[in-house]
């Protein structure tokens, strides 16, 4: 393979400006992006369909969201501010493209307490207010330093979040509460977070909210694919690639599971970091102990009713079975059910147009372990599956109305699964807990954009593409 630009290249047109690794949000919202400017762009995803862990299937004649508990960052119709409205802006897409419904309302429940909140911080203030009294104006000096904070400002990205909120609320069990939904939604590091990772987590969860399109994760993919195409972008599926081909001290193209040499002026990754760097053929060795740990099993229980109708109307429950937050990978056991989330997709304030969801459903996610769950042969693999299963859902039903008798089919992903659509070592659902927020790697012209690069979720995950593009492949 030649350099991009050495005398002997072949014309123009076979040249990409960019190439994308991966077809998540956020290689497709970097695709859309660089699109409008007239770039040659082509996106290659490994697996047969988009979106990575955020996508969708169809199984005994039910479709299925897989990843998509909530979107986060909501803002109302016509909102200037936030996230959501800026990726609206860059891609060019209107409010009603997504079509999204507000949560009825969240709880975070550990024994004995409960902190309930919505898309306004004025319902878990009064909670807090409530529950914690003598924390109240603790928890505004908190409000206070986190609108002050700078999402990119690496010098105070990786302060210890436990750290600042010993210093600010004193009550530890508030302190753990807190913590609960954010790092379950966006944190990569294990027992703490970045303070950098909490303020953006708490914006997108406690003060700007949760939403959902009524047709699901599917509405956003397919109009993000086409837009892409639209503007005349490639996207080509089942286009793994093997390696990043390097040449002096730039990335010249890549090379695909086939063979299939495809050249680039610049190539951007939503791989990972991790896994950037082993596909990199310059580089004989990766650290492997900087990969993520913390993987999760998820289970999608459907229902022969809605779930309010058995006394559930949450949108999203946080869980913990004590006043210490449980948040690290389970070394012991292949799960651990000590704390986890439970969504329903029924409990969102949908148009009266729309209706209701033709099945009752709920989800439940407790943490679990990469290679315990590989280590499994095919058939202890099955069984397991039915007994993490039946474990998860004693210990939520301590905090929820119990539903075991109205579930008419279920479906289970484990690690497994999502090492197979995302390709993230150990499962890692947020990837390496060192994030690079500037998006550069060792080569000037190779660049990572999603979950390594600091923007988690849904909205986090576009913004990131959109701003990644911005930075590094509109410059030059």
């Amino acid at each position: 393979m030649t350099t991009a630009n050495s005398p002997t290249d072949p014309p123009r047109e076979d040249v990409y400006d960019t190439i994308i690794i991966g077809a998540g949000m956020s290689g497709l919202a970097a695709g859309i992006r660089l699109a409008y400017f007239d770039q040659r762009v082509c996106i290659l995803e490994k697996h047969y369909t988009i979106g990575g862990l955020n996508s969708f299937y169809r199984q005994n004649g039910r479709d299925y969201d897989v990843g998509l508990h909530a979107i986060t960052n909501f803002t109302e119709k016509g909102s200037k501010k936030g996230p959501l409205a800026k990726l609206l802006r860059q891609l060019r897409f209107r409010w009603d493209d997504f079509q999204l419904s507000p949560a009825i309302g969240s709880a975070i429940r550990f024994p004995d307490v409960e902190l309930n909140f919505g898309n306004d911080i004025k319902l878990l203030e009064a909670d807090i207010a409530k529950q914690f009294p003598h924390q109240k104006d603790n928890f505004q000096k908190l409000l206070a330093r986190l609108l002050d904070y700078d999402d990119l400002d690496e010098a105070s990205f990786n302060i210890s979040t436990r750290q600042v909120l010993e210093e600010t609320i004193t009550d530890p069990l508030l302190i753990e509460m807190l913590l609960c939904p954010l790092m379950w939604y966006g944190n990569a590091r294990q027992q703490d977070m970045d303070f950098g990772q909490f303020c953006i987590m708490f914006r997108a969860c406690y003060m700007e909210g949760f939403a959902r399109p009524f047709k699901g994760v599917r509405l956003i993919l397919k109009n993000l694919v086409r837009k892409f195409r639209g503007l005349g972008g490639e996207l080509k599926l089942r286009s793994g690639v093997d390696r990043i081909h390097v040449e002096g001290d730039r990335a010249v193209g890549v090379v695909l599971d086939d063979g299939t040499e495809i050249r680039g002026k610049r190539i951007l990754s939503s791989a990972g970091q991790i896994e950037t760097m082993r596909l990199c053929d310059d580089i004989t060795q990766v650290d492997v102990a900087r990969a993520g740990q913390l993987s999760f099993i998820e289970s999608i229980s459907i229902l022969d009713r809605q779930p309010k109708q058995i006394g559930f109307d949450r949108t999203i429950l946080f869980y913990n079975d004590s006043p210490r937050f449980h948040w690290e990978r389970p070394e012991d056991t292949l799960c651990d059910p000590r704390t986890g989330v439970v969504c329903s997709p029924n409990n969102y304030l949908y148009d009266d147009a729309d209706g209701e969801l033709p099945d009752g459903v709920i989800r439940l996610t407790t943490l679990a372990n990469h290679d315990r769950w590989c280590g499994l042969s095919e058939e202890e693999y099955r069984r397991q599956k039915t007994i993490q299963y039946d474990e998860a859902i004693d210990a939520a039903v301590r905090f929820m109305p119990d539903f075991r008798r109205h579930v008419i089919d279920t479906d289970v992903f484990t690690p497994k699964t999502i090492r197979r659509f995302t390709w993230h070592d150990n499962g890692a659902i947020y990837g390496a807990p060192d994030k690079q927020l500037d998006g550069q790697t060792h080569l000037p012209n190779l660049f990572l954009c999603g979950t390594d690069q600091g923007f988690v979720g849904i909205v986090g995950a576009i913004v990131s593409g959109i701003s990644m593009a911005n930075r590094h492949c509109l410059t030059s």
